[in-house]
């Protein structure tokens, strides 16, 4: 049902706090509502894993990569939870958008005495894909070049240089043109050399700019769960109402489901209604998530509404005549009859309102509800080699970032963000930048301020409360935030050539971690490779300009 918001915690951790309700209503023989309180809260569920990464890298004169053996270790927790899936797709998002010849990845899941971490938006790919824009950010410092340059360099190519290290071809790349375009359009080249002019002047305050591309691979990397069912009534007045397996939690999967159904039937969205996700009616059921919502459950409708509106073209075009794939459905009307040009002799069409037809075949017998189904095609997937199609196509992004550091206290501040973000033909806009908008500022929180600190004795988990863990408001928001749609073209059969934008997104910040680096790196004229982690907190940014100042 729905939710008030997902982002992974409420996967599989809700289970812990349904037993403990259940327990109790056992015991008492009554019905049991649990609610934890907030400090409580943080200190039993778990959270996003942090990782720890180390890496040896060879590059050429260029700053092409060569060759990466790379060892990630996840803070588990207590419990396996979702951890091996996690794992699983930080390596292969390890690659990001870069094409890299030859990889070792090795990746373990470290048991410690902390909650047992979960899925977060993103599942493992954010942090699998910050590894490779270190190691290319360092590269680029040691080269001495611009880190977009060093970027380029390493871009998936077309018909070439196109296969990740899990064995699968990169098809739709589109990164080149798109990162061309966010690059021209936040004129970054100019603002680089503003910036350097801004740092020589500048003994305290120093500035910083990064533009980091992404891709991000859509579907569950378990293939059976790549399926979903959904149910579409059309009732007497004309109404439709839709049942999908997926879960609404403010992301907007209901609106998009209905605005399927709507277009698929000719009507218009008010005639919609999506009723509350249950499993009395669509069973077995995959979790709303790998930012499959939309993609799954709209197909499954769509497949639905389809079957319901061929049975109404054919009940019409044998009631008025024509042929049922020449019967039109808009606007809220059905034309149907012949064609003008087969008509003999010529006569108009027959234009009904939706709600006459409808009326008219449940008179007729007709089959006015349907189930519909949709198995994402093509995915293959060898657990043990971990080879194989996982995904069924690629979304792509690029974000420009420009911040300020105050070299005396680590304090920081997001000037501007340019953002272009690859939704395909996107089914709802204004959801899709929401969405994309939210994952920026969400993320940004992830790498520069959400930090956990457990007491050095006690392990008590002491970041266990809004006072002490600190994560991003409106009021970290950039002054200047440009986000904007890629015109895509090289799209797969989605549901109407969309693209997700639930995870994706969540990448787009890596820019504002880098530019931070940037921002350090000059305070000690870019001689020395900052030993900056995320988070990037105030203290983490003061102790990387000392290191950067003293080296």
């Amino acid at each position: 049902r729905r939710m008030g918001g997902g982002f992974g915690g409420k996967e599989s951790q809700s289970a812990l706090f349904a037993c403990v309700a259940a327990l109790a209503a056992l015991k008492l023989q009554r019905p049991v509502k649990l609610r934890i309180d907030r400090d409580d809260d943080f200190m039993i569920t778990g959270r996003r894993h942090c990782f720890w990464y180390e890496y040896e890298a060879g590059y050429d004169d260029e700053g092409k990569v060569l060759g990466v053996e790379l060892t990630m270790v996840s803070r588990a927790g207590h419990s396996a939870d979702l951890s091996g899936a996690v794992m699983t797709r930080a390596i292969c998002h390890f690659d990001n958008a870069y094409f890299l010849p030859d990889v070792s990845i090795h990746g373990y899941s470290g048991r410690t005495n902390t909650q047992s971490n979960t899925a977060f938006r993103g599942f493992g790919g954010p942090q699998g894909a910050i590894a490779i824009e270190n190691i290319l950010d360092t590269i680029a410092r040691a080269l001495r070049r611009d880190p977009l340059d060093v970027r380029r360099a390493n871009f998936y190519g077309v018909g070439e240089r196109d296969v990740t290290p899990y064995g699968q071809k990169v098809e739709d790349n589109i990164v080149h043109e798109l990162a061309a375009q966010l690059e021209a359009e936040s004129d970054y080249r100019a603002r680089r050399a503003t910036i350097a002019a801004f740092n020589a002047a500048s003994p305290v305050l120093k500035r910083g700019l990064a533009l980091t591309p992404l891709k991000f691979g859509i579907s569950f990397n378990v293939v059976h769960l790549n399926q979903a069912g959904a149910l579409v009534h059309v009732y007497g007045d004309g109404s439709i109402l839709v049942n999908h397996g997926g879960t609404e939690m403010g992301q907007g999967l209901n609106t998009k489901v209905a605005q399927v159904v709507a277009h698929e039937l000719g009507v218009s969205f008010d005639a919609v209604r999506v009723t509350a996700t249950d499993t009395q009616k669509v069973a077995n059921t995959s979790a709303t998530a790998a930012s499959t919502g939309s993609d799954l459950n709209g197909k499954a409708a769509q497949d639905a509404a389809r079957q319901i509106r061929e049975r109404l073209a054919a009940f019409a075009a044998k009631r008025w005549g024509g042929d049922a794939k020449d019967v039109r459905f808009a606007n809220g009307e059905v034309e149907v009859g012949p064609l003008p040009a087969d008509a003999a002799p010529a006569r108009a069409r027959k234009t009904v309102t939706f709600r006459e037809l409808v009326v008219e075949a449940y008179m007729g017998r007709v089959q006015l509800w349907s189930d519909g189904f949709y198995a994402t095609p093509g995915l293959h997937w060898n657990k043990d080699t971990l080879q194989g199609k996982p995904f069924f196509y690629f979304a792509y992004g690029a974000a420009v970032s420009e911040v300020v550091v105050d070299t005396l206290t680590g304090e920081w501040k997001l000037l501007r963000a340019d953002v272009l973000h690859d939704a395909g033909q996107s089914l709802n806009p204004a959801v899709d930048i929401g969405q994309i908008e939210g994952a920026f500022i969400q993320g940004m929180g992830w790498l520069t301020m959400e930090e956990l600190v457990w007491h050095p004795q006690t392990g008590l988990l002491t970041t266990h409360a809004p006072s002490t863990y600190k994560i991003p408001t409106a009021n970290d928001c950039p002054p200047i935030f440009n986000v904007r749609l890629f015109e895509a073209s090289k799209t797969a059969d989605t549901i109407h050539r969309s693209k997700a934008t639930g995870e994706p997104p969540l990448l787009l910040p890596f820019s504002v971690f880098y530019a931070i680096r940037d921002a350090v790196s000059a305070a000690g004229a870019h001689r020395v490779d900052p030993p900056l982690s995320a988070p990037a907190t105030s203290e983490a940014i003061l102790h990387a300009i000392t290191a950067v100042q003293a080296g």
